[in-house]
Parts: C-alpha cells; sequence; structure tokens
C-alpha cells in the first residue's frame, strides 16, 4: 500500500512538470506568434527598420582603430581638428589653463547616451536641437525613430536627455575616459549674430526681451522710450555688442549660454574630444559620426533650412557699424574659439 502510494505521488509530481513544460511552451509559442504578426511601422526617411541598435564595436573602436578603409580621409581630417584644438591649448596655456579643474556644474551641457557610449557638448546656435533631437531618438530605445517628429521644445527640455553633471566623481570620469566625446562648432561671430537675430529681433522671444533687452537698453541707450525700458523689444546689434565687451557684464556672471564661447561651454582645453564637426560641414561630419556609433543605416541627421542661416556676408553688414576699439576687445572675448578650431581673423574686421 504504501509502495503503491508512493509511485502515485511520483507521477503526480511527473504530470505536474509535463504540464508546466507544456504550458511554458504554448507560451512561448504564442509570443513567437504575437511577434511575427505585429504591424510593421511605415518607411521614414531618417528611419530604416531596427533603428539605433549599438554595434559590437563602439565609436571610440571605430574611429582609431576602424573595421574598413575610409577612402573620404575623413579620419585624417579630424585628427588634424583634434591636433588643432591641443595645439592651441598648449600655446595659449596661459589663458586656457586658469582653471585647472572642473567642477561638475561645469558639464551641464554634455549629453550622455549610455546605450552608445557618447557625450555630446552642445553648443546652442550649431544645430544643437538637431543634434538633441538625435540623441532622444537614441537615448529613446524605440520610443522615438524619426528625430524631426519630436518638437523643438521638447528636444530643450531638461529632463529629456541626462547631462554629465548628474552622475558622481567616479562616474564622470569613468565616462569622459571610455566614451566617446564630440562637440560641433562655428564660425564665432557668425554664431554670435546668429544669436542676436534669434533672441532679439524675433517676437516670440519675449523672455529674453526682458531678461537681457531692458538691461541693454537701460545701460547703453540715451533717452530710451519708457516702451524700450519695459519691453527691451527693440535692441540694436550696436548696443548687443557693448553690451558684450562690457567689463560689468563679465562682473555679472556667466555669458548666456547663446553668445558664451565654445570654450567656456565645453571646456576643450580641459576633456580631450574625439571629434570636432563643423557647422559648415553639418551634415557631413554628423552623419560620419553616426557611422561610427554602428547606426549610419538606420539614422540620418535631418538637413537644415538654409535660406534662413545666418551667412558671412550677412555677419560682415552686422559688423560695419561697429567701431574698432570694440571689433578688438570682441575678437579678444572668442580669440580661443577662432584658434582652436582654425577659424580666421574675418576680412571684415579692423583690428589695426
Amino acid at each position: 500500500m504504501k509502495q503503491t502510494l508512493g509511485e502515485l505521488m511520483r507521477m503526480s509530481r511527473i504530470c505536474r512538470m509535463v504540464f508546466a513544460t507544456c504550458l511554458g511552451s504554448f507560451i512561448l509559442v504564442i509570443f513567437y506568434f504575437q511577434s511575427m504578426f505585429q504591424p510593421v511601422m511605415q518607411r521614414n526617411p531618417f528611419v530604416v527598420d531596427g533603428c539605433c541598435r549599438k554595434g559590437s564595436r563602439n565609436a571610440l573602436q571605430e574611429l582609431y582603430s576602424p573595421s574598413q578603409l575610409d577612402p573620404s580621409g575623413a579620419a585624417v581630417l579630424h585628427q588634424a581638428r583634434r591636433d588643432q584644438v591641443v595645439d592651441s591649448c598648449r600655446v595659449n596655456s596661459a589663458f586656457s589653463r586658469k582653471r585647472r579643474v572642473l567642477t561638475p556644474g561645469d558639464l551641464k551641457h554634455l549629453v550622455v547616451d549610455e546605450d552608445h557610449e557618447l557625450i555630446y557638448c552642445y553648443v546652442p546656435k550649431v544645430a544643437c536641437t538637431n543634434w538633441k533631437r538625435v540623441m532622444m531618438v537614441l537615448t529613446g530605445r524605440g520610443k522615438y525613430s524619426d528625430p524631426m517628429e519630436i518638437p523643438s521644445n521638447q528636444a530643450h527640455v531638461p529632463s529629456n536627455l541626462k547631462t554629465l553633471n548628474q552622475y558622481s566623481i567616479a562616474e564622470i570620469n569613468h565616462r569622459l575616459k571610455n566614451y566617446f566625446k564630440f562637440l560641433f562648432v562655428r564660425e564665432p561671430f557668425e554664431r554670435l549674430v546668429s544669436a542676436y537675430r534669434n533672441k532679439f529681433t524675433l517676437k516670440y522671444n519675449s523672455s529674453f526681451h526682458k531678461r537681457f533687452g531692458t538691461r541693454i537698453i537701460r545701460r547703453y541707450r540715451k533717452n530710451a522710450t519708457q516702451d524700450a525700458l519695459i519691453n527691451g523689444a527693440d535692441v540694436k546689434f550696436k548696443e548687443f555688442i557693448e553690451y558684450l565687451v562690457d567689463p560689468a557684464t563679465q562682473r555679472d556672471g556667466p555669458l548666456n549660454e547663446h553668445w558664451q564661447t565654445v570654450y567656456q561651454l565645453c571646456h576643450p582645453c580641459h576633456i580631450h574630444y574625439d571629434m570636432v564637426g563643423k557647422y559648415e560641414t553639418l551634415e557631413e561630419d554628423a552623419n560620419y559620426i553616426l557611422r561610427l556609433v554602428g547606426v549610419g543605416d538606420s539614422l540620418r541627421f535631418p538637413s537644415y533650412a538654409k535660406s534662413t542661416r545666418t551667412t558671412d556676408a550677412m555677419t560682415a553688414q552686422f559688423f560695419s557699424n561697429i567701431s574698432t576699439q570694440q571689433q578688438v576687445q570682441l575678437y579678444q572675448l572668442y580669440k580661443m574659439d577662432f584658434l582652436m578650431f582654425n577659424y580666421s581673423i574675418p576680412s571684415y574686421l579692423r583690428l589695426d
């Protein structure tokens, strides 16, 4: 009797195990067929199916030890740009090393992508909205597919992207050492005029008019109207330049990010950037980075509107009414950006 009861219990355990195995297999089969019949997403011009998987090699490996020959010579070009930054920092070490140690607060412009081991230092007025959109696609793990479907205001919401200052000191050092770091730059005075046009000549930027325009008009405009003092909506470029070169402005604290130097925003004399992209070759450089990351077949950098961009000729026209003294002062303010990124002194400047 005891033997029969034991045999029955063993049989019962075997049945339960078989049932569980069959049930598990049944569930796996259901999931398999569900995945087979998921609706296919529509293809868009920026993204191909399976966007943004990380490859077996990271961007650092592809840059410094490429798996394929690069017939375009891009690697040589970007090595020359890195060398230019290093040489400029060394030659101007008395200026570039005024601050020998960075704090986490200095790193708030460095956006981190953990999945692809990237760090992007964003510089306002150098396609940073589109780069933030691309970073949201890369870090979204499928939440986003087309960068241009992300509204521009969403790209600038701080919580949508993680920045390096949010990590511990040990985590910061690890990422600075092991992640692919890049930034994009632009001719300094062209970027400056672009910032002025965007922040002081467009009606919808009333917050900048109130915050900076009223202060600038109060300091530098004689016989200003009450309306101008209250609304600050008609700042002249000459007044904006007076504000920038005024020592009182420097004493007020750091410049606003839209006209702060790249040297101060991204600290290229303290942080080794693996790639320096340029606004003048934006799409070419951006898509080269995406290829290094391993997503070049599935993600392309958005095109930008060339018809509205600030040009060199437009910049020269804005500077025509700026005094020689102020031009010299302004060049000194942005000198490191000119030197580090190999921008020549503009022909319209009067520095003698």
